[in-house]
């Protein structure tokens, strides 16, 4: 079921909420299994990159948004995935990879950046410049930041009358903790207060007016705040609809938006259809899509170790586990305690960090053995029922390893699907 996402609002006050998968991943296979998952359903394909991954110089996957963007419709040429089931969109975007810099300086970049996402053909931008930039406060009131994202739309505004094609729908607001799960073990993760969610709106309506982008915020279409779901390194906190009944009443009051819900990973089906029930139609997840590709690795590597005498002691493993400690700055910050609680949480922390490695030569020079030794195998029942016990259709046939790690990525997507079209009649 494709869903357009001007009309989200317009579903969920008549009675017929149904939402959007926010896939938040620049990794191929997951890219791959997003819009093969989408062309099979019929279904609309959001996928968001942020802006800390990609942008005008590059970010952490060394790719701009016209390099992302060329990538995932190669990917979706390939797959037979039609163009106009494609949304392509920026999260976070603003002053964060630059906050160690002058606000203005920061501010020129995230102007560079926001003006490069939209030339690029992203029509899905969210507005966040709610953190602070050196030596100012970690977290901005809502005035500043509303200035900001004002400023950062008028780009976006100008950038699209410029290349052409659908203007712009918006995003505001910020969730807290911090996007891509926090560092240590959560107990309870209280949901944004109704009033501040109101002031949000109130305050970026009021002073886009001010700057002439009235027309801009009408085009405003979700508010992020925090439903009280969030992951840990060790746990995750599952959705409680009733401790949301407060922020409920922001939609009948605001019937322009939705909320969008950031860091739904590991929440599982019935928890992601009670959010898109309660008004959060849109479902980003990035970190646990990623996970589940690691664990279909793992998987295999162990596979290849019992099934192939030349392969060795799982070789994929080592590789990863001496990458990580080579070249520590992507987790070490995040991961505390023993040596050997750090060594699993390199590998096995819900919070996913080894995801910025798969991208580095070592990765997948290490990747590209594994899927070789396996390819064209049979694999025995009994080792994909130690190993991978779900996976247990692609025993005793030749093996395609990539075609396994979609089968299980599209797994969780389907977890998402299925919560996306809880107002299907």
């Amino acid at each position: 079921m494709r869903v357009h996402l001007n009309d989200l609002a317009g579903l969920r006050v008549e009675g017929h909420p149904s939402g959007v998968t926010s896939v938040c991943s620049a990794h191929p296979i997951v890219l791959r299994a997003a819009l093969r998952h989408g062309r099979q359903q019929q279904s609309t394909v959001l996928i968001e990159a942020t802006c800390n991954q990609v942008n005008h110089l590059g970010g952490y996957t060394g790719m701009t948004p016209s390099d992302f963007a060329s990538l995932v419709m190669t990917i979706a040429a390939e797959e037979g995935c039609p163009e106009e089931f494609i949304v392509l969109g920026g999260d976070h975007l603003g002053p964060n990879p630059w906050r160690d810099r002058p606000v203005q300086e920061a501010m020129a970049e995230a102007e560079k950046m926001v003006a490069a996402y939209v030339d690029a053909g992203f029509r899905k931008i969210h507005l966040d410049a709610s953190m602070g930039c050196k030596d100012e406060p970690t977290a901005l009131d809502d005035e500043t930041t509303a200035h900001r994202a004002a400023r950062l739309a008028a780009v976006a505004e100008a950038s699209a009358r410029k290349t052409g094609g659908a203007m712009p729908v918006y995003v505001i607001g910020t969730e807290v903790p911090p996007p891509g799960g926090a560092d240590h073990a959560l107990t309870t993760i209280e949901p944004t207060a109704a009033a501040a969610a109101l002031k949000t709106i109130e305050v970026h309506r009021r002073i886009f007016a001010e700057a002439g982008l009235g027309q801009a915020f009408g085009r405003a279409i979700g508010l992020v705040v925090q439903p009280g779901v969030e992951f840990g390194n060790h746990n995750v906190i599952l959705y409680d609809s009733s401790k949301i009944e407060a922020l409920r009443s922001v939609l009948s009051e605001e019937p322009q938006f939705v909320f969008e819900a950031h860091s739904t990973d590991y929440q599982g089906a019935g928890s992601l259809a009670a959010l898109v029930k309660d008004g959060f139609p849109i479902l980003k997840v990035g970190p646990e899509l990623t996970f589940v590709l690691r664990e279909a690795l793992y998987a295999l590597d162990a596979i290849a170790s019992d099934l192939l005498p030349d392969y060795g002691q799982r070789s994929l493993y080592a590789a990863m586990e001496a990458l990580m400690l080579d070249q520590p700055g992507n987790w070490r910050r995040h991961y505390h305690g023993t040596e050997a609680a750090m060594r699993w949480l390199r590998h096995y922390s819900l919070s996913d960090r080894i995801r910025y490695y798969w991208a580095s030569a070592e990765a997948q020079d290490a990747v590209r053995r594994l899927c070789e030794a396996l390819r064209g195998q049979s694999v025995p029942l009994p080792l994909l029922w130690q190993h991978m016990p779900a996976a247990q259709h692609f025993a005793d046939a030749p093996l395609d390893p990539e075609e396994v790690l979609i089968w299980r990525v599209t797994k969780s997507l389907a977890d998402y699907h299925a919560a996306c079209g809880v107002g299907k009649n």
